[in-house]
């Protein structure tokens, strides 16, 4: 359900307004919020890019929603900015690594943050995301040392299989051991973004609800991978 006034929606809103400069008034804050137009995908990066930052550093908000009662004040709907395409790595949770708290971001995890041969599942979880509940920016997201990844990269190197559906999950991202073929540098880390820009390039493509919303400018695909030693998210793509 879609509630473009929650809880979650005024604050993101809010922060979005200050980071782009914008100062509100202390008096009627929830009328002057719900009265903001959806914040620019953008500006929402922005305000991504912010969090990261004080996660990298040391510096999360104490007071980032993230108890029960934040979790009941959104029992009737939510109303998140953005999406992130994440791996299922236990190591990398949106939420904490860009210092978000209840209902800011729609999550999708799956080993290898793949797209691509993924099914209706992750790519109809994104079509709800941006036509559902109005999200602005979906951000795929890899991550250093990466366990699929790296799977991929020694069995097209080996030639051969790993059991069960496993097998099938390491197929998906083999085509981003060829298409960082031959490049300078670290080769996991080639692989690693080669794979997040596939999947960036999927969603583009993967009509009509999503390519229309990015033709439209109502929203923005981006890649990015965090470094698991540093807690730093580069954005591409």
């Amino acid at each position: 359900m879609r509630s473009p006034n929650s809880p979650s929606r005024r604050r993101f809103v809010q922060q979005v307004g200050l980071a782009a400069g914008v100062a509100l008034s202390s008096g009627s804050t929830d009328l002057k919020a719900a009265a903001q137009p959806a914040p620019d995908p953008d500006a929402v990066l922005a305000l991504l890019r912010e969090g990261n930052k004080r996660f990298a550093s040391g510096q999360t908000s104490l007071l980032t929603r993230r108890r029960p009662s934040d979790f009941a004040a959104m029992a009737e709907g939510q109303a998140p900015v953005a999406a992130i395409i994440g791996c299922a790595d236990s190591r990398v949770a949106p939420e904490l690594i860009f210092d978000q708290g209840a209902g800011d971001l729609f999550v999708v995890r799956i080993a290898g943050n793949v797209v691509d041969g993924a099914g209706a599942v992750v790519k109809g979880s994104i079509e709800f995301a941006v036509a559902e509940l109005g999200v602005r920016v979906v951000m795929v997201l890899g991550h250093s040392k990466c366990g699929a990844v790296k799977a991929a990269i020694q069995h097209v190197d080996a030639r051969d299989s790993l059991p069960g559906s496993i097998d099938g999950l390491v197929e998906l991202i083999k085509p981003a051991v060829a298409d960082a073929a031959g490049a300078s540098g670290d080769k996991l880390e080639n692989v690693t973004k080669a794979n997040v820009l596939r999947s960036v390039a999927k969603l583009k493509t993967a009509g009509p609800i999503v390519p229309e919303l990015v033709r439209a400018g109502k929203v923005k695909i981006v890649g990015a991978v965090y470094d698991l030693a540093t807690g730093v998210v580069e954005v591409f793509g």
